[in-house]
């Protein structure tokens, strides 16, 4: 069998090499550059020591290994989403477009297609069932990526392989330590590729600006400050209000005022939902229930989280409907809810959350 592997130099993607070539695989070893050149001035990841690492690892496992470049595809795929998504009011998703739109897209396009599989360091897992490939969790459920991957579809996901889902992070680290690879003690990456060590909050005023607007307690209208732009608040959000007698927490934002309203204390009712709508549903290997107007048990995620919550999925029109079992805390539009079979939790696929009102 003829396998990509796509190797970043950390820990998961190098380990992934010497399981398969353990399995009796000679992979071929692609490393994705996904830093960015725009007009206003350079913005990169750290690239250069994981390369170096990825080279490392190609010579000692004797594999073929090509650096690539997505810089373009990442800004018009993933980066552009990202500000468009964080100017409109919206809270972002960029690893869930990247996986989808560049190293299951781009990359499937221009260099993927030559091979019968692409394997990748992602803690996940595939099942097939009456010869149809499903997205799984993996066995690590801490560390299970499957909701970054639940906007992939169905010919994506029967391309895919992972071959340490069945392995625990520590497991993964083990077996680096023991193979003496150069990334065993390596942390694992946080936060946006793109942004390299540019703080987020300056990338987005990069593009954005700055605008003046009011801090207000939802409950009472009372004015408590002032922020630079809703942009660089998210629904939930807890830390950076700059606002005393907390904990302050972002219920709500007026888009067309710039107003950011507030709720105080750990248990505040206005902090909490139910209902959560969903548009653009993204079924990843089929629809399970066909058209259906009754309500389906499901347990889904609206973030990275190991525990799965418990509800109810109805269709209403174009768009999905979940009635959760528990109160959820910062549901904002923007997000993406990823559903799960209620028992086998295989992951059926992921929509997009829009307001409250249908």
């Amino acid at each position: 069998m003829n396998i990509a592997a796509l190797v970043s130099g950390g820990v998961d993607s190098s380990v992934v090499v010497h399981q398969l070539k353990e399995a009796g695989y000679d992979p071929t070893i692609f490393y994705i550059r996904i830093g960015m050149e725009d007009k206003d001035g350079y913005i990169d990841c750290p690239a250069e020591e994981d390369i170096e690492i990825t080279t490392y690892i190609a010579r000692k496992y004797g594999c073929k290994m090509e650096v690539v470049s997505l810089h373009e595809e990442y800004w018009e795929n993933v980066v552009s989403y990202t500000i468009d998504a964080v100017k409109r009011g919206l809270t972002p998703n960029p690893d869930m477009m990247c996986n989808k739109l560049i190293k299951f897209g781009c990359f499937e396009q221009k260099w993927g297609k030559e091979f019968d599989k692409t394997a990748t360091g992602h803690y996940a897992t595939t099942t097939e069932i009456d010869g149809k490939v499903y997205l799984s969790t993996a066995k690590d459920k801490f560390k299970d990526q499957t909701d970054f991957l639940a906007q992939v579809d169905y010919l994506q996901i029967s391309k895919l392989m992972f071959p340490i889902g069945n392995l625990l992070k520590s497991e993964v680290r083990d077996i680096a330590e023991k193979q003496g690879l150069p990334s065993a003690k390596r942390k694992d990456s946080q936060g946006i590729c793109f942004l390299g060590k540019i703080n987020y909050n300056d990338f987005i005023e990069r593009y954005l600006g700055k605008r003046t607007g009011k801090i207000i307690e939802l409950e009472t209208g009372k004015i408590l400050g002032k922020h630079n732009g809703y942009w660089f608040h998210t629904i939930g959000q807890r830390k950076g209000l700059g606002l005393s007698g907390g904990p302050w927490f972002v219920i709500k934002k007026d888009i067309r005022r710039n107003i950011i309203y507030v709720s105080n204390g750990y248990g505040v009712e206005t902090q909490f939902g139910k209902t959560i709508n969903l548009q653009g549903f993204n079924f990843i290997t089929e629809d399970p229930w066909g058209e259906f107007d009754d309500e389906r048990e499901i347990t889904f995620k609206i973030r990275h989280t190991p525990e799965f919550t418990h509800g109810r999925i109805r269709r209403i029109g174009d768009l999905y409907r979940i009635e959760s079992d528990e109160k959820i805390q910062g549901i904002a539009p923007g997000q993406f809810s990823v559903v799960y079979d209620k028992e086998s939790h295989l992951c059926l696929g992921s929509g997009m959350i829009i307001d409250d009102q249908v």
